[in-house]
Order: structure tokens, then sequence, then C-alpha cells
């Protein structure tokens, strides 16, 4: 390189750089010499930043990770030695995938940046400002203005590519959301350009990110998701935790590693063999090292996994026997946990993973307790806690802690979030404590299905290539029923030719279709609506147009107000049923407010004030309990109800006084007068501030709304439906064994076993083979064990036999775990009588994710429930009762309502809207569209001949603007 060089010089080498930046520029010293300047040493140009700088020195091999954001002659001196050295076979190209060359951004960062851009734009006006005008008489507000800086937030905000609708059907499907990591984006990659390498598992995802779960499409591999434990370090590089091992010794040290950190050390798994002491017992040790898997002796492991299910996601880890499953399945399964709806009656699955319970917690969906207390109230949407007296706040004397509940709300996907109470008045609750269940939860865990007792045989083809055969038993139980709630909207608007308004008098429409609105035009809570009902009533002033014979009669008749107002109202969309759960009123500021909007007002100034009266009476009975250990006893100079002096304060006296007369009360001893004149000052704070609360809150209500320009009032109606399962409705399993409803056969049909029990569903065995998802078989025999251990503890308390052997029974359950030990001698009777309750409806098993149940232990189990330990029995044809010819394998599964339901994907277009360029019907089911009738269906109908139908297809129905009304009139 230097040989071929032609510049001998400074100066020369200045001009030649000049030349190659800005070919066709004549260049001077000194315009060379700024260029080079500002090109390489000028802040103002660039910025390494932290990470860029720690990166860099790594990379030349310097020992300190700090150093100036732009680069110096040292810096480009090593560059060039280590690309020499590279170039000499030495040293290593770096690997563009590692997890140590990408890094999270996070939405701090980039939301930093967008603000970066709006105050460069602010700077470069307040720069303008300051050389135009004369400076002398302008005031700091004439020259920064701000809307740069806040339009450029909202933009990153509103239409950012990673600024997203969270994904809200179930809980799980929220957190996996916020935990996701993309490659795409703004500064990312495109679809299109990213190739196989970039989408390929890399060893460093190990702990960091999970392999399994990823989008299947043209995102694969781009979309990822963080592993369990994973975390961001400062600079935004992936960190996975270990336990540190010293000379074959395991310590509790947790040690987080980023992937680069990771590459020197030896790793051991979280299966290792250890000892009680933590000693490492194996001679030779499987571990980890520059990312190949080894064998190595124990003295050499610097650091120990945390847990097996380190290395999946949240939504991978909750799926039992993963270990048993193809990547490919788990991959469809982990991602069809998401699209689980929320039935009404969640049920927690029999066979878990120990996960379900954090997941629920963390996701938020259910309440928690913020402090330790005793539940003092409960109703279907608040729950009242009277907080312990160790856990008050500093400038509190009595704590009251009020949880309103989520009633009935419509989630981004139309699920339903509803959360019911499932503590008692009396019950002692704990920091954390789940007081409230969401969607999805049960007890406070995640419980996205149901448990179904399934039986894997054909049945009459009606379950050929994945179909699924349900019992009408599931249909009568509502064990999949779910309620959706859609919300429609009205908007009345300023027009040109006049305001629209919001009415029940609406022009040309009978009685009948105004039957369920009010006085105000607005459809009441609790009405039934079907398709093209009127749900709002709505008139649109129109345009003078040519009148007919009959307008202008009436015209004649009612004088001028007759027919200059179209009909606009919000209906029902086509195939929606279902019930007026709420309307929500948003009037424009200082437009006269309607009966309606006045009523939801009232109601919501009624609950306020309900929580508020809550919290008084309780920090009023507080305040009265210790005034009432303060006066029993206390001799008095006088008071209320002919109270004498020198007489004492006797229990019984105070009950018979009012709460407000206490005060009155005068004693001997002036400390407890005081004492009693600050508990009196108290009480009209505590009522003051009810007051003054209320008031604030009324004030409000009572501004209006800010609506868009142009918006006089909007009105919202929510509806909710209830879908129950039928043919066409896709479910699944937890291991991407997915499927659509066949049929629903009646119970009586249905295959049953010796003892007569049906089965709820029947899934073809040849779903297993040949997607080598055996998790699914695995998860069916332990489920069956579990919930026959469950109808054995049953008959024991049914049979109402000694509490020794429902102790003893109860004692051989618990000790099958390896980890889990409960010590059933520690529980006294009642509690054993309540756990074995609990348990009758099936032991619930958990078997974590590449630490789970052996065959050998299911054999156990199952023997333990007096099954058969084939897991295998004979079937009997609920239509003939007879015997099939061969054991089948029975139990039960865990199987999830998908959110793809027939009821939205069902779509028949009658007279629609056209599109204007091509006259042509529009398409899909949101725009009321048709089917397109492509070259291929052309052929079809050649080839049979029906040239009648081909003819009608590619005019009437398509284009043919005359042809059409033609055949519509005729009709």
């Amino acid at each position: 390189t230097l040989k071929l060089d032609t510049a001998t010089s400074q100066l020369d080498a200045l001009v030649e750089i000049y030349r190659i930046m800005r070919p066709g520029e004549p260049p001077t010293k000194d315009s060379a010499e700024s260029l080079f300047e500002s090109l390489f040493f000028s802040n103002d140009r660039y910025d390494l930043s932290g990470v860029g700088r720690m990166k860099f020195n790594r990379r030349v091999g310097r020992s300190d990770l700090t150093g100036a954001g732009i680069l110096s002659k040292e810096d480009i001196v090593d560059v060039l030695r280590v690309l020499v050295n590279i170039r000499d076979g030495h040293g290593e190209v770096d690997d563009i995938d590692h997890l140590g060359n990408r890094r999270v951004r996070s939405v701090g960062e980039m939301t930093e940046n967008q603000f970066r851009v709006g105050l460069v734009r602010v700077e470069r006006a307040v720069k303008d400002r300051l050389s135009l005008a004369d400076v002398d008489t302008l005031m700091p507000q004439d020259l920064v203005n701000a809307k740069p800086v806040s339009a450029a937030i909202k933009e990153f905000f509103g239409s950012s590519q990673l600024s997203q609708f969270m994904d809200q059907n179930n809980p799980l499907s929220e957190v996996t959301h916020k935990r996701r990591v993309s490659a795409l984006g703004p500064g990312g990659l495109t679809r299109e350009r990213a190739g196989f390498e970039v989408r390929d598992v890399h060893p460093t995802h190990y702990g960091r990110v999970c392999p399994i779960e990823t989008p299947e499409g043209p995102n694969i591999g781009l979309i990822n998701s963080l592993a369990v434990y994973a975390r961001t370090n400062d600079y935004g590089f992936l960190e996975s935790p270990y336990r540190r091992v010293v000379d074959g010794h395991v310590t509790k040290e947790l040690v987080y590693l980023s992937a680069i950190e990771e590459g020197d050390y030896y790793i051991a798994q979280a299966s290792t063999t250890v000892d009680a002491k933590g000693c490492l017992l194996d001679e030779l040790v499987s571990c980890r090292h520059k990312g190949e898997f080894t064998l190595t002796s124990p003295d050499r492991i610097n650091f120990m996994d945390v847990s097996p299910r380190q290395i999946v996601s949240v939504a991978a880890s909750l799926i039992p026997f993963l270990e048993h499953d193809d990547a490919n399945r788990a991959l469809m399964g982990s991602n069809m946990q998401r699209q689980a709806v929320p039935t009404i009656r969640p049920e927690k699955p029999l066979v878990g993973t120990g996960m379900e319970r954090i997941v629920a917690v963390d996701s938020g969906v259910t309440v928690a307790a913020k402090r330790p207390g005793v539940v003092r109230a409960v109703d279907a949407s608040r729950i009242v806690v009277r907080v312990d007296d160790a856990a008050l706040r500093d400038n509190e004397d009595i704590g009251v802690d009020i949880y309103n509940l989520t009633k009935y709300t419509r989630s981004n996907q139309n699920t339903c979030i509803n959360q019911r109470p499932i503590v008692n008045v009396g019950d002692v609750v704990q920091v954390g404590d789940v007081l409230a269940d969401g969607p999805s939860t049960d007890l406070g865990e995640l419980s996205l299905g149901q448990n179904l007792m399934v039986a894997f045989m054909p049945w009459n083809g009606y379950n050929f290539e994945d179909s699924i055969l349900i019992s009408e038993k599931l249909v009568e139980d509502d064990r999949f029923t779910t309620i959706h709630i859609q919300d429609l909207t009205c908007i009345s608007r300023d027009t040109k030719l006049g305001p629209e308004e919001i009415t029940a008098d609406i022009p040309n429409v009978g009685e009948g279709a105004l039957s369920k609105l009010d006085e105000t035009g607005v459809v009441y809570i609790g009405a039934e609506v079907n398709p093209g009902d009127i749900l709002v009533g709505k008139v649109t002033p129109k345009g003078e147009t040519q009148l007919t014979p009959e307008e202008k009669l009436l015209r004649a008749i009612f004088g001028e107000k007759a027919s200059d107002v179209k009909d606009s109202s919000l209906r029902v969309p086509p195939g929606v049923t279902g019930t007026v759960i709420d309307v929500r009123v948003f009037i424009r500021d200082g437009v006269k407010k309607d009966e309606r909007a006045l009523e939801v007002e009232e109601a919501q100034v009624t609950q306020f004030q309900k929580d508020l009266n809550d919290e008084l009476v309780i920090r009023e009975e507080a305040l009265f309990d210790s005034l009432e250990k303060l006066l029993i006893g206390q001799v008095v100079d006088g008071g209320p109800e002919k109270l004498k002096a020198g007489s004492k304060v006797t229990e019984d006296y105070l009950k018979a006084l009012v709460h407000d007369k206490w005060f009155a009360i005068r004693c001997k001893d002036d400390k407890v007068n005081q004492r009693l004149e600050a508990a009196h000052q108290k009480f009209q704070e505590l009522h003051a501030e009810r007051d003054e609360k209320l008031k604030a809150m009324r004030m409000k209500l009572v501004q209006g709304d800010d609506l868009a320009p142009g918006v006089i009032k909007i009105v919202k109606v929510y509806l909710a439906v209830k879908r129950r399962i039928q043919p066409g409705d896709k479910m699944a399993g937890r291991h991407g064994n997915k499927g659509v409803i066949s049929t629903i056969v009646p119970v009586e049909d249905m295959p049953y076993l010796e003892d007569g029990t049906p089965v709820d569903i029947v899934l073809n065995p040849l779903g297993v083979p040949s997607r080598m998802n055996v998790g699914q078989v695995l998860e069916t025999h332990l489920g069956w064990a579990a919930k026959g251990m469950g109808h054995k503890i049953g008959a024991l308390l049914k049979k109402q036999t000694s509490m020794h052997e429902l102790r003893e029974y109860l004692k051989k359950v618990y000790q099958v775990s390896h980890s889990q030990k409960l010590n059933v001698d520690a529980l006294t009777d009642k509690e054993v009588q309540e756990l074995a309750n609990n348990l009758t409806g099936g032991v619930p098993v958990s078997t974590p994710v590449f630490d789970g149940a052996s065959e050998a232990e299911i054999k156990n189990l199952l023997k333990m429930a007096d099954l058969p330990e084939s897991g295998q029995t004979i079937l009997h044809d609920g239509r003939t009762g007879r015997q099939f010819s061969r054991p089948v394998t029975v139990g039960y599964m865990y199987m999830l309502k998908l959110n793809h339901l027939v009821d939205d994907k069902m779509h028949a277009r009658s007279t629609g809207s056209y599109s204007l360029v091509t006259q042509q019907p529009l398409g899909g089911k949101a725009q009321f569209g048709g089917q397109r009738f492509g070259e291929m269906e052309v052929w079809a109908l050649e080839a049979y001949g029906a040239a009648y139908t081909l003819q009608e297809m590619l005019t009437v129905k398509s284009d043919d603007v005359n042809g059409r009304t033609r055949m519509y009139k005729n009709i």
C-alpha cells in the first residue's frame, strides 16, 4: 500500500483525500485540512459513545475500556495493525452474528435519539431568528418554540415501526410481547435483505435469546424472545446468570455474564450431579467453552447454569415435556399459547411446569396485595383491606387499601378482561398474595385452556388430517365458552350544512327499530341487539336536492323541516349478536350535556363516593377504637346524656352514645382532654378531606372532553358477545398439535371407558409419529395419573376412612417428586382434610422444562392411581356398546381454544360497496367485500360449461355498472 501511494508529504496526502471525498472541487490547503479535521477529530461530527469505545478498545486488545468519544492517532494506527495481522493470518475475523456484536436498543435510547433530533431543529430555528430580527427587543419565549420536540416524540410513539399495539389476547401474550427483541425497525434489517445467517440460532443465544420462540413466516429468526433469566447490561448487551464454581465447589454467588465475557470460561450444565455440600461429583463434567460443548475435569469449571429452563423463553417454559418435542412443533406450541382466548371459567392445568404462577402474577392481570392486612369488605368489583399497623407509612395513623377490580373491559383483541375476587372477609393477606384472579388465571395460576379427557383413535374419519372431534358435554358445560367485547363508535360532527344531531327522531324509521333507544337516541344498557339494529340514532343535514312529488306533498303539509336530514345512525354490523354492557358519552367543552351523559357521570361519582365512604368508615372505626381504650375507666367532670361529674366512663355508656358526642365528654385528667381534642380535630379533618376529594372529582367530570376539531359528541357502545365452541373453531394443545373441530358428537355416542366415563375429545393418533411431538403423549399419561390420584383421594374422603390412611396416601403422593417434598406430618387434621378436598379434582403435577418426570416416575404415578401402567385401556363404542379391537391411549390433556373463530371468518356479501376506480366490488370481510373470482376459477367454469354463470361473473357481478343496475331493478 505504501509503495503504491504517490503522496510524499502531509499536504499531498490531505489533497489526495480531499480529491476522493469531494471530486470536482478545487482543493486548497485550508479546505483540505478542515475537511480532514472535521472527518476524524471533531466532537461535533460523531461520538463513539461509551459502548463504542468499549468495543473498540476490546477489539484492538487494550485493557482500559474507557476513553475519548473521538478517534485518536493511536487508535488509527492500532486499527491498521489489527488489519495487517489478519492479512498475515494472525488474529480472527469478527463474527457479525455473535451476541457480543449485537446490542439491544431499548425504548429509552430511541426516545432520547428522537428528542435529540427535535432539539437540533429547535436550535436551528433559534439561530435563524437571532440572525433575522433586532436582538435587543427579543424575549426568550419569542425565540424558543417547543413544537418540534413534542412533534418528534409524538411521531416516534405514533408511527414508529416498533411502536406496536399490545397483543392482549391473554396474560401470556402480554408478557411475551413486552419481552420481544426485534432485528427489524429503524436502524435494523429489512425482511428482504436478511439472509440465513442472521436468522439462525447462534451458540451465544444460550441463556439470552430463546432458540424456540420466533414467528413462522418471513420474520422467522428476526424477531426473538428474551430467555427467562436474561437481562440487558448498561451497554445494551444481553446477560445470563450463572453460579460461580470455585475448585469444583458450587457457591451461592450469582454472576451475570454477557456473551463477550462468557467465551473465556468453562460453564457446566445445570443438571450436573452435585452432592449436599455443593461439590461436583463426576470425573468429567459436560460444559460449554468458547461456544462448543466439551468434557473437562471439575477443577477447571468456572461457572454453572442456574436452571435447566435458562435457555428458553417464558412461553416455551410453559410447555411440559418440551424436551420430548421436535423444535418446529415446540415453536408452534409456544406461539399458539399466545393466541388462546380466556374462557369463562379458567381451569389450571393438571400437568404444568411450575412457571404458571410466576407468569400470571408478573403479567399484572391479577390483583396482588400491596401491604399486609385483613380483608374488611369484598364484592364483585372491589376489595377493601385494613392494613396492619406495622406496615403503615410515616404520615398515616390508619391504613386502608382499596382495590377496584376491572370488570368486563375490552382488550385490544376484543377478548374480555374481567377480575374476580378470590378472598373472603376476615382473610389475613401478606404482601404479594393474589386477591383477585384476572382473565385466564385460576387461583393466581396461568390457565389458558381446559383439562380434557382425550382418546387417541380414529373415529369414522371425523378426525382425518388433524380434525378434532369433541363431545357435546363440552358445549353444555360451557368449558370453552368465551366472551368477546366489541366497541362501536358514533361520532357527530359539524358539517358545512350544519351540525349532525344524535336523536331518537329519525326520518323514515318504524317504531320497532327505535324500541331499544332512550329519549336521547342512545341504546339502553342490557338491550339484546341483532345485526342491523340501531344503537345510536343520528341525523345528518343534507343539501338541497330535486324533490319528488311525495316529498313536495310532505313539505306542503308539514312545512319546511320535513326532509332536509338523512339517517346516518350507528347500526350493529352484520354477523354480530350481543348484549349492550356499557355506553360512554363524550361531549365537547361548551356543549350542553344531555340526560344520558349526566347519567353516566352520576354513576362515576357514586362509585367514587362509595370508595371514599368505605375508607372514612374504617379510619373512623380505628379512631374510635383507640378513643374507647382511652376513655373507659376515666373519671369525668361531666358529659352528654346527663353524665354526672365524678362518675366513671363505662363501655355501655359509650355504646349508647352517638360517636359525634364522644368529644363532649370532659375528663378530670387534662392530658386525656387534650388527646380527646386532638382526636376531634382528626375526626373533622377526615370528613373535610373526604368532601374535598369528592368536590375535586365532580369538578373534573363537569369539564367537557378534549375532542378532535369539528367533533361535537362521541358515543361509544360496548357489546358483549358470548361465543360457544362450534365446528370450524381452531383448537390446539401446548405441543403444536393444532386442529379444527370437525363435528360435535352427542355424549352418548362418544367412546367410553370400562366404568362408563365418556371421553371429551378424540384426536387422530397419526398426528404424533410424523410430527415427533411425543410430549403430548407423556402429558396425556401424566394427566391421567394426576386425575386418577385425585379420584382416589376423593374416594378415601367419601369412605370417611381414618385420618391415618389419608395421611399415608398423601405422603406417598408427595414423595414421588425428587425436588418438592411436602411434610404432611407437620399438618393438622383439619389442614390435611382441606388439602385432600382441594386435590379431589386431580393432583396438580409440575414437570419443569428439561428437568421433567421420567418414564419410570410416570409409571409409578399411574400405578399409585390404580391405572394401567401402559397408559392404555379398552374403550367401548358409544353407539353400539361393543369394545374397540385394541387398547387405546387415554388420559388428560390441556387444550386451548385459539382466537381463530369461525364466527369471525364467516362472511357473505349482498349488495355492497364498489371500488371507485375499477367499479368492481371491494374485497375482504372488513369492507363487506366479495370473493375474488380469479383466472383459475374462470377455467373451472369454462371446463364445466356453465356459460351463463360465467357470463354473470364477468359482467354484472363484476364491473358492468348499467347491467347490474338493470339486474337490481328487475329483481
